[in-house]
């Protein structure tokens, strides 16, 4: 293990130019173990913030805990899609729309709201056919099927499972407590993009959550809650193409640390984006949980920044580095695609 680092100072992340640093990003990081220490950290580890997408392997517990993934006969790819922040490509879309068909239920009951897919040969696809986006295509809509699914199983109403007072999202306001180990009763309120209720969370407790995941019994979490968490990350890590689609950073991250596992033998890892430069990591190997968060909300900065610590952490081997390398040396290029700059952690920043 590397040397604890803890710093008062977020990370700046640089955004090179030719010879100037064009522009700064503020990174703030804690990583975190499973007794709720915080091994690491890199600016205001308290910093409430909405972890956005990101917490959609805590909010994928009730799934399983309730016992509506056995009802439905689930698979971990199923698993995988509740967890998804997805880019609505046409395996994705047809997942879903098979998931929804096979309990019952179809596009307009999703509460999700309709979004254009981000992966471009779905888009342009769309377009071509002169078709809008639906609400299948909307990157939440594995999670919300996974909250039908739910609702269903447990005889709750499947109309208005979005509020903040049904039972579904209820369940899920009690997960980010209890994993999270802190009071969020007074902590921030919105409304996420895909219409369920967000919760301020100091990023501390996002990151000591992903270490819950990462090794339920130093946790001491109880076996229905533990096998719910082992089987989360299973899932995420084999479907990780479920979890999000073509060149995007979770794809992979997941898919390099399996390269590595089968190289090493080491133990695989999960990570989530959320939105507005929000990632979280579970690396079950080593048992901690890491959380980042850009003060501006630059996915470039935190997309660089997690691989980074992954790095910093022992995650990645050389092949890996290799495969990371879009993230690791995240290159900046002009119109005729040609590198003219880069994106990288400030010299030293792992030095504390």
């Amino acid at each position: 293990m590397v040397k604890n680092v803890h710093s008062a100072q977020p990370v700046t992340v640089e955004v090179t130019r030719g010879t100037l640093v064009e522009s700064r990003h503020r990174v703030h990081a804690v990583v975190a173990d499973a007794a709720g220490n915080l091994v690491h950290a890199w600016g205001d580890a308290e910093m409430e913030i909405y972890p956005r997408s990101a917490i959609k392997p805590l909010q994928t517990l009730a799934l399983i805990e309730t016992g509506t993934a056995d009802h439905w006969r689930l698979t971990d790819e199923r698993i995988a899609l509740a967890t998804a922040s997805h880019s609505a490509s046409a395996a994705h879309v047809m997942a879903v729309e098979a998931w929804l068909g096979e309990i019952g239920m179809a596009e307009g009951d999703l509460e999700c709201g309709a979004q254009m897919p981000t992966d471009d040969m779905a888009m342009r696809a769309l377009i071509k056919r002169g078709e809008a986006p639906c609400r299948l295509h909307n990157n939440c809509s594995g999670k919300h099927a996974g909250f039908l699914a739910t609702a269903l199983y447990l005889g709750e109403d499947t109309h208005g499972y979005t509020a903040a007072d049904h039972p579904v999202q209820q369940r899920l306001y009690q997960a980010l407590v209890e994993m999270g180990g802190t009071d969020l009763s007074d902590s921030g309120r919105g409304v996420d993009g895909c219409g369920i209720p967000v919760y301020g969370m100091p990023l501390a407790a996002l990151a000591r959550a992903m270490a819950r995941m990462a090794d339920p019994a130093a946790a001491g979490l109880g076996p229905v809650r533990a096998a719910a968490a082992k089987r989360i990350v299973r899932s995420m890590v084999r479907h990780n193409f479920m979890v999000s689609g073509r060149g995007r950073f979770d794809h992979a991250a997941m898919t390099a640390g399996i390269n590595v596992a089968k190289r090493t033998g080491a133990p695989v890892f999960a990570t989530k984006t959320g939105a507005e430069a929000v990632h979280a990591a579970i690396l079950p190997g080593l048992g901690l949980g890491v959380a980042v968060k850009a003060e501006d909300g630059a996915k470039r900065a935190s997309d660089t920044l997690t691989a980074h610590l992954l790095d910093f952490l022992g995650a990645f081997d050389d092949g890996a580095r290799a495969d990371m390398a879009p993230f690791l040396d995240m290159p900046i290029v002009n119109a005729e695609g040609k590198p003219v700059g880069e994106v990288r952690p400030e010299a030293d920043w792992d030095k504390g």
